[in-house]
């Protein structure tokens, strides 16, 4: 049962979005792209962490990742990263290894690129070109 598929359209919080390229305005693109490099190296030390079965390991990256994923909208992303990271913290407290995580682990790098791959079209500006142009016209409704 794949879930790819349904990974597609709702990963980002059109509201944030908004708010948060009206607040950077001309750095949005470098700030996405701090995103996209630091949301690549928290989900690599997730993926280690989960690996060499390290609660502890993953706590740290699983909380970058939920803040920046957050911050850009991405919610999927920032609630699978909660969830591992809830999941680690208490598996911390309790001196075992969260092996239902595997799952939201594997999941993670898929959310990830969807959100990416979504911010990053939204911010080209042939993207905004087209809005402008397609001013007037009724757009398709997707549902």
């Amino acid at each position: 049962m794949g879930m790819t598929h349904m990974i597609d359209e709702p990963t980002i919080d059109p509201a944030k979005l908004g708010a948060l390229r009206q607040e950077l305005g001309a750095s949005f693109g470098r700030m996405l792209g701090y995103f996209r490099e630091d949301g690549e190296k928290s989900i690599a030390a997730i993926e280690e962490g989960a690996r060499v079965r390290s609660a502890v390991a993953l706590v740290r990256p699983a909380h970058t990742l939920k803040g920046d994923a957050l911050q850009f909208g991405a919610v999927m992303l920032a609630e699978a990263a909660e969830r591992i990271e809830v999941a680690a913290r208490q598996a911390v407290e309790d001196h075992v290894y969260p092996d239902e995580i595997v799952a939201e682990v594997i999941r993670l790098r898929p959310l990830f690129k969807a959100a990416v791959d979504r911010l990053v079209r939204d911010a080209s500006p042939a993207t905004v070109l087209r809005r402008a142009v397609g001013f007037g016209r009724k757009a398709p409704v997707r549902g």
